[in-house]
């Protein structure tokens, strides 16, 4: 007789997910603080952290919904200055400020998502790729020259926005994307995230079936835009100093790039593509002649052998491999060779 298929029970696997995320970011912090990681991996780390919000948060709009924006990098840019000026104007201490710095960065970049999202998500392919990256440079140019406008320093245009207080460690920047990952996966297990994964599939028939595809297409460019957010508000405290030149064309290409290649749909992958973009150019900086190029031929050698990316639509799950092996029993494939072998 078989036995019955022993699963984890789900508040189990979710503390079991915790603890182990909890481990991480105490341990990680200890290390850092104990001198064992140096101040330059540790800033790598932090970027790295962003990298990944980032691109979790483009594979929103990109891999489950199934569009193709250009202008990531100008939400992230929205959120950032949000952010940067408001931490620097506010009379609070920097870290009372951050978490409502981090709130108010992808609030204001959620809104520009919602206000670009209504028109522009009328279009599809090629279309919306160029109002995308439209927008996105209007972005950028207007906080290039918005202090001209208003007649006062806010921005402060080309000379950049300065003195911003280094708010992003290692600890806050990870535990954002804890969050940001268990916010975008409980969203896309939710109706609302099967809706939206309706558009990516078969847009005419979701509409037939009752989707709101208007609706659903302008919430999750408003979410992608939000978590973008999120991680410009991380970068600013990053980085203390802002610079419009920072947020053009080819930072929402490099978003892109990490997208495509961890696989459109699979946010793990999205982990591991920003994870490999973020070390790769890093590790090579001893290379600093040849480093763009062994860079180029990294993604061009992935699109040839792996073009669905690197786990293609694979998210991976780690209560399902503790329950393979709870329920994993020796010698099931030795006895099973053997009856047939009897039967033979």
């Amino acid at each position: 007789m078989n036995q019955q298929y022993k699963k984890i029970p789900m508040p189990l696997r979710y503390l079991i997910n915790t603890l182990l995320f909890a481990a991480f970011l105490f341990g990680g912090t200890a290390l850092i603080k104990g001198g064992a990681v140096s101040n330059y991996y540790t800033k790598v780390l932090m970027l790295l952290g962003i990298n990944i919000i980032l691109t979790v948060s483009l594979n929103i709009s990109t891999g489950y919904l199934g569009q193709l924006p250009l202008g990531h990098a100008g939400f992230m840019a929205v959120g950032a200055y949000a952010s940067a000026i408001f931490m620097t104007h506010v009379g609070m201490d920097a870290s009372a400020a951050f978490p409502i710095g981090l709130l108010i960065g992808g609030v204001v970049a959620g809104l520009f998502g919602i206000l670009i999202g209504i028109p522009a998500l009328r279009l599809k392919g090629d279309y919306l790729a160029i109002i995308t990256l439209g927008f996105g440079e209007i972005i950028r140019v207007v906080l290039l020259n918005i202090d001209s406008v208003l007649g006062f320093k806010l921005t402060y245009g080309a000379a950049s926005l300065k003195s911003i207080p280094k708010t992003t460690t290692f600890f806050n920047t990870f535990l954002c994307v804890g969050i940001v990952c268990f916010l975008i996966h409980t969203m896309m297990k939710s109706r609302h995230g099967r809706a939206i994964l309706s558009l990516r599939e078969n847009e005419i028939a979701a509409d037939a079936c009752g989707i709101n595809v208007t609706y659903y297409k302008v919430l999750g460019f408003a979410a992608s835009a939000f978590f973008a957010g999120v991680a410009g508000s991380l970068y600013a405290g990053y980085l203390g100093i802002l610079n419009p030149s920072s947020f053009g064309f080819m930072k929402s290409i490099e978003i892109l790039v990490m997208v495509v290649l961890g696989g459109m749909g699979s946010m793990v992958g999205s982990v591991l593509a920003a994870t490999v973009l973020t070390a790769v150019p890093e590790m090579l900086r001893a290379f600093s002649e040849y480093r763009m190029i062994v860079y180029s031929l990294l993604l061009i050698i992935v699109m040839i052998f792996k073009p669905s990316g690197l786990m293609g639509m694979y998210d991976f799950s780690l209560s399902h491999i503790l329950e393979k092996i709870i329920n994993w029993k020796p010698g099931r494939k030795k006895s099973a060779g053997k009856a047939g072998e009897e039967n033979g």
